[in-house]
This record gives structure tokens, C-alpha cells and sequence, in this order.
């Protein structure tokens, strides 16, 4: 590490205590990304093209993605960069940085490399990418303003980035059903106030103030459509306490009649999107795309 070389924008104030609780908590949920690793990448295929779209990647471009979890959008990108180009997959979890290690070396991609780097410190110098990218990472972050201005810093003059997260609340009820059911066995909400959650910045232009207070001027929010479709309502339970990561190490703590209640809650929520196919879910999620002048 060439730490002379960076000007990183370091971390203030009192949240160094929920930052580590998150960080063990990603690690701690990893063999559940594992597990449903192809899972995730079918049903994000519409939203990895729109990213790699929007960068508009070239041969011989060196790209990150943080945040990477198994790393299905940075391996699609490294097929994209090759031969001469690279990809860092990066995550602030030990645990899923090996993951994706694994299956980038069962797809044969020679051209990846994996790092433990943290979106809002991102241990790398000044301008050293041409691209970043990162998939539903940036939302579950203390400080996002402070981690676009990471991923500014560490992006070439020129260089682009394409982040996505959950968009807003009504849109997203494959999500929501969970967390409303959590919310109302603990009578509060879910997240709790102060807690990153997956639909922070889904609303009110959120993720683009995020970007420009991280030094992007001009970013480009867009659309994708990201449904949840699976056999049943115990698919679906078992993917998303699996994914989940506050959620799933909630359920861990509870008594078994507490899970029962949200599970049912949850079912009767999910009701109306079954179908003779078995269960479509609205998904929506923000891509926010921006350039470093």
C-alpha cells in the first residue's frame, strides 16, 4: 500500500461503534451470500447490464467493486476489461472477499484480484481507477456522502461510477413485507432510527445528494426493475433471512413464536403476488451513475 499516495477522507464522529457491528455483521452472514451466490446474480442480470452499461468499460481499464459480496457484477466486469485490463473485487468482510475469490477462479478470470477495503475508507491512492462500481453498498453505510467521496477520490480524471440501491419503500414490498413484519412484532421500526438499512436513499434524491456532496457534479439516476421471483412464500423466507444481514441475525436472537408472528405477517403481506408460476415480487432499484471531471 502506497499510503503517501492518497488523501483519504477519514471518518468523524461517534459512529466507529456501529461501523464494526456492521462489518462483523457482513462477515458473520456470508456463507448465506455463498450459498445463493447464482441466486443473486439471475435475478440481478437486468441491473449488472445497466451498471456496466452506464460505465461503459474498454479493454486494459482497471476497475473496483466494493461492497462486492460474492462478486457477480465486478466478474461480468472483468470479462468486459480483459485481457489487459483488471478488476479489484473488494469487501469490507474477509469472509465474502474469499467467496468471490473462489468463483472468480472457477470462471477462469485471470485478470481479478480481491482486497479488504472499506467503501468510506477506501485503503487505496488518489486516482487510481478508471471505473467504480458498486452494487447495493453504498445504502448500508454510515456516512454516504462520505463514501462517494471515496470513490471520487480514487477514480481517475475521466473515470466513472455506477452505484445502485433499493429504491423507495412502496416499490419494493419483496423487501418491506420483512421489514414491516419485524417492525411490528418489536413494536417500532426496522431498521431502527440511526441503523444504515437497505432503503435509505431510495427516496426523496437521496443517493444523488450523495453523490454531490461526494464531489460528483451532474450524476444520472435510472430505474431498473429487479422483481423477486421463486417457487413459493418459503423461498422466499429462506433467501431473504439468508441475504438479509441485520435480518438475519435479528431472527437468530428471537424465540421461536416471535419468528413465527413475522413470518406470518410476512405471508399474508406476500399474498398477492402469487401467481400459477409461484411468486413475482415488484423490485425497484436507483442507479446513480457520475463522473469525475
Amino acid at each position: 500500500m502506497e499510503s503517501g499516495q492518497q488523501t483519504s477522507n477519514a471518518p468523524t464522529g461517534d459512529v466507529d461503534g456501529l461501523r464494526a457491528g456492521l462489518h462483523t455483521m457482513w462477515g458473520a452472514v456470508a456463507p448465506g451470500w455463498e450459498q445463493n451466490a447464482d441466486f443473486v446474480d439471475r435475478r440481478g442480470g437486468a441491473l449488472t447490464a445497466a451498471m456496466l452499461d452506464a460505465v461503459s468499460l474498454k479493454s486494459g481499464e482497471r476497475v473496483l467493486e466494493l461492497a462486492c459480496g460474492p462478486g457477480g457484477l465486478g466478474m461480468e466486469a472483468a470479462e468486459l476489461v480483459a485481457p489487459d485490463g483488471e478488476v479489484v473485487l473488494s469487501d469490507i468482510a474477509p469472509q465474502m472477499t474469499a467467496i468471490a475469490a473462489e468463483r472468480a477462479q472457477a470462471r477462469g478470470l485471470t485478470n481479478v484480484n480481491t482486497r479488504e477495503l472499506d467503501l468510506e475508507v477506501i485503503d487505496e491512492p488518489d486516482e487510481t481507477y478508471d471505473a467504480v462500481l458498486s452494487r447495493e453498498g453504498i445504502m448500508l453505510v454510515p456516512e454516504p456522502a462520505r463514501a462517494a467521496g471515496e470513490i471520487h477520490r480514487v477514480l481517475r480524471p475521466g473515470g466513472r461510477a455506477s452505484v445502485s440501491v433499493w429504491g423507495p419503500r412502496e416499490r419494493n414490498p419483496w423487501l418491506t413485507a420483512m421489514l414491516e413484519a419485524i417492525g411490528a412484532q418489536l413494536g417500532g421500526t426496522f431498521p431502527p432510527p440511526g441503523m444504515p438499512g437497505p432503503l435509505s436513499l431510495g427516496e426523496d434524491g437521496k443517493l444523488r445528494a450523495a453523490l454531490s456532496d461526494g464531489g460528483f457534479a451532474d450524476a444520472e439516476i435510472r430505474e431498473v426493475e429487479v422483481p423477486w421471483r421463486g417457487a413459493d412464500f418459503e423461498d422466499w423466507w429462506q433467501r431473504t433471512t439468508a441475504l438479509a444481514g441485520p435480518v438475519a441475525k435479528l431472527l437468530e436472537a428471537q424465540p421461536t413464536e416471535a419468528v413465527d408472528a413475522i413470518r406470518a405477517h410476512a405471508r399474508e403481506a406476500l399474498s398477492a403476488y402469487e401467481t400459477k408460476d409461484g411468486l413475482e415480487i415488484p423490485g425497484v432499484t436507483l442507479v446513480g451513475t457520475a463522473r469525475r471531471a
